[in-house]
């Protein structure tokens, strides 16, 4: 029996002309202020107009495929569905839907489980399966993937060796999408699982040691999850410290988040410390890295489909 899979992922605006609709589309119908509006089109515009995430995101599907076809040729039905951008996530399952799959394997290009994040992403999937009369099955966590892993250590340990020559100990920083503080209280595994892949990553390159912050907080009135990467550089060179490693840990592409936050905004700040920075280069579509996620799809199809 053939397998769909929906591989989910954010989205980003298909052109300079895209923005404002995906960002209303982000913030739920909202408008933004025209200032926020045009905060979000200068970062675009400073890394070139536009994300390369459609692209990232597209080659990272075709990788999925072409793992799941080496385990099981002609198995899986892949289709992709975003967040916040076509084709969403509900037009991907109804696609499989009308090719005739009855079973759907939801996953997200996003290894670390939260409720607002990832858990949002399957419920919608979920939702149009059950529409559907479709059987569906996930993969909810994959932080610990022993691929993801391996790649991370790999990367790190390149993102140290391009370092520039520092003056004083190097620090090394894995860092993910901030969320709302709320997440805290309810006890969501968010953090934790960010801090269990700092952990192996850490332990397989035997690093004395290392921090976990966060980045990109959105723009609202609640209080975030930190230390924000920029306010952990300013604690950094406070300290004496004389170069950061960051690994983007919770990113799996290059995006807007990667390219501005980390390329643009923290590497300036950190030139503006005298602390030498390098970030890690992202997962995009290696190919040991979707090997991995496979076997994590294989495992999560409904018991009717093994």
């Amino acid at each position: 029996m053939t397998t769909g899979v929906v591989v989910m992922a954010y989205g980003t605006p298909s052109d300079p002309d895209d923005v404002e609709r995906f960002y209303l589309d982000v913030r739920r119908g909202r408008p933004p202020s025209p200032e926020q509006l045009a905060d979000l089109k200068r970062r675009y515009d400073a890394i070139g107009g536009t994300s390369p995430l459609n692209a990232r995101t597209a080659a990272q599907v075709a990788a999925l495929q072409r793992a799941l076809e080496v385990l099981e040729p002609g198995g899986y039905l892949v289709a992709y569905g975003a967040k916040h951008s076509a084709p969403k996530i509900e037009a991907a399952v109804t696609e499989l839907a009308g090719r005739g799959v009855r079973e759907v394997v939801g996953v997200v290009l996003a290894p670390h489980y939260s409720r607002l994040s990832v858990g949002e992403y399957l419920e919608r999937a979920g939702e149009r399966c059950a529409e559907l009369g479709l059987t569906c099955g996930f993969v909810r966590h994959w932080h610990d993937e022993e691929a993801l892993i391996a790649a991370l250590a790999g990367r790190v340990r390149e993102a140290a060796a391009a370092l520039a020559p520092a003056r004083g100990e190097i620090e090394y920083c894995f860092t993910a999408h901030s969320l709302p503080e709320r997440i805290l209280a309810e006890g969501d595994p968010y953090p934790d699982e960010l801090a269990e892949t700092a952990r192996l990553v850490a332990a397989r390159l035997r690093l004395p040691h290392y921090r976990i912050g966060w980045q990109s907080a959105g723009r609202t009135p609640e209080p975030w999850i930190g230390p924000d990467i920029l306010v952990m550089l300013r604690e950094l060179a406070a300290q004496g410290v004389g170069g950061v490693v960051v690994c983007s840990a919770g990113f799996t592409a290059d995006h807007l988040e990667v390219l501005y936050d980390l390329d643009i905004e923290a590497a300036q700040l950190a030139a503006a410390l005298g602390l030498a920075f390098s970030r890690t280069a992202s997962l995009n579509d290696d190919p040991a890295v979707f090997a991995g996620l496979a076997k994590r799809v294989a495992a999560a199809r409904p018991a009717s489909a093994r």
